[in-house]
């Protein structure tokens, strides 16, 4: 007991004594006040914003809903979770005591001849022992603590990973949802082209057989039908490419969804405006920017565990064992022992010191790869934003050429029975309809993409159906940045 009083206060100023390394400050960059094409006004919370529902597509919603907690993606983020909260216990564990116990029986004797013809009887012995030992190893470095802090800031980057994948689940099904609706669309306009053309081929016929047009007319028409139904299996090939690439999306086999599209549907069009906010919403609203700040908050921490190895550690042992014997002799026996190991470093080639190097530049690593991630984002969403302006420009323009060049074959058809024009004029017509109707299709499929990548690059929807991180026992909730 001496022993115990006079090292517990030795004990208490050892547990007082300072934590080592680099205390984490969050990370700061300079960044523009406002994006190149937007009003300098922040957008707030972006991050529980179904920006997909402005299409009013009933049926994408329904996708969307169905494979928020089904894609494959986004489950194993959410099992990476379960992984971490065990590596915050893990961590802490070496900083408490630890106690094991143990335990042994045996029974031994003679038996045999030579027992016998000595007049002797049968002798066994059983031994029955078992014993308690602890161990503490005193965490007045910080080696724990920081091992604790980085394994808590691991623990938050899981749960913005999950915000990652889910992010890139929306961004792939909508896009993948867009492009079968636009092959639906320009397989309705080449059905439409080939009507035309079939048309323009039995007029074509009709005029020959009134001796006013000639057979090679007839071929270059017949030529623009074929074309037209060349153009068809590619067409439907990607339908069914992009309703196998949504079933697998949802965690289902592929061609489960393509039920449930085969129905034409109107191609997917933004209703309204997105609000871009300003750079720094970013810092708040994308999760891969918001894992990487705590990636680098995990690599500070290791810092300091790297530099407690480079002190003396104490570690408080004891042992308590019983055993006792029965046999001719029968008795007890108990032992105990108490006392403090301490370990000094004194040469060990320098590898302590270049551990705490290498934890030093692996978190330079991650800060250089948390910026990277900032300037990344803010490219994406000028870059979204730029082509978005231009896509409604771009529709609005298109949409003025169709009118032009259905009125144009119009006025060819007519003037072609009239004998006015020839054939070529005519199946140029259908050829400018043809291009300007697709081309309008394509516009119109880079306006939706565009409208998903910017909602995407402004972290849009990101937490919808996430977990609510829940603490650890003594850890707190990384504050938003």
């Amino acid at each position: 007991m001496k022993i115990v009083k006079s090292l517990l206060p030795l004990t208490m100023l050892l547990l007082s004594g300072c934590v080592v390394g680099p205390d984490y400050q969050a990370p700061d960059t300079a960044l523009p006040g406002k994006f190149s094409e937007a009003a300098g006004k922040s957008a707030g919370d972006t991050t529980l914003n179904p920006w997909w529902e402005n299409f009013r597509d009933k049926r994408l919603n329904e996708l969307v809903a169905r494979g928020m907690n089904e894609n494959l993606d986004v489950l194993q983020s959410l099992e990476r979770i379960s992984e971490s909260q065990a590596n915050v216990i893990l961590a802490g564990a070496g900083g408490l005591p630890q106690i094991n116990g143990g335990g042994n029986a045996t029974i031994s004797g003679e038996d045999g001849s030579l027992v016998q013809r000595q007049g002797g009887s049968v002798q066994s012995t059983k031994n029955l022992a078992g014993s308690v030992g602890s161990s503490w190893l005193l965490d007045f470095f910080g080696q724990y603590r920081r091992a604790r802090e980085s394994a808590n800031a691991s623990l938050d980057a899981a749960y913005d990973n999950v915000n990652v994948a889910r992010l890139a689940y929306l961004n792939e099904l909508t896009t993948t949802y867009i492009s079968a609706r636009f092959f639906q669309e320009a397989l309705a306009l080449n059905r439409l082209n080939l009507q035309s053309r079939r048309e323009t081929l039995k007029l074509t016929q009709d005029i020959r057989a009134a001796g006013a047009a000639s057979s090679l007319d007839v071929v270059q028409a017949e030529g623009l039908v074929n074309q037209t139904l060349a153009e068809l299996p590619p067409l439907e090939t990607g339908f069914y490419q992009s309703a196998n690439r949504a079933a697998t999306l949802l965690g289902v086999p592929a061609a489960t969804i393509t039920p449930l599209l085969i129905k034409a549907g109107p191609q997917p069009t933004p209703r309204h405006s997105t609000r871009v906010g300003i750079p720094a919403d970013l810092i708040r609203n994308r999760p891969d920017i918001r894992s990487a700040e705590r990636n680098l908050a995990a690599a500070t921490a290791q810092i300091g565990v790297a530099e407690s190895q480079l002190y003396p550690s104490l570690t408080l042992d004891g042992t308590i064992g019983a055993a006792r014997t029965i046999s001719a002799m029968t008795g007890n026996l108990t032992s105990w022992s108490f006392g403090p190991t301490l370990t000094v470093p004194i040469f060990n080639g320098g590898a302590l010191r270049a551990q705490v190097d290498i934890a030093d530049s692996v978190a330079k690593q991650q800060y250089f790869a948390w910026k990277q991630t900032v300037l990344n984002a803010i490219e994406e969403v000028e870059n979204a934003q730029t082509g978005l302006i231009r896509d409604y420009q771009t529709v609005a323009a298109v949409r003025r050429l169709v009118a032009s060049n259905e009125e144009a074959l119009s006025l060819a058809r007519e003037s072609y029975r009239g004998g006015a024009s020839t054939i070529l004029d005519v199946l140029d017509a259908e050829r400018n309809v043809a291009n300007s109707r697709l081309t309008l299709a394509a516009t119109i499929r880079s306006l939706a993409n565009d409208y998903v990548a910017l909602n995407v690059a402004v972290g849009g929807g990101s937490a919808i159906e996430t977990p609510v991180p829940t603490p650890a026992p003594g850890r707190k909730v990384a504050a938003t940045q």
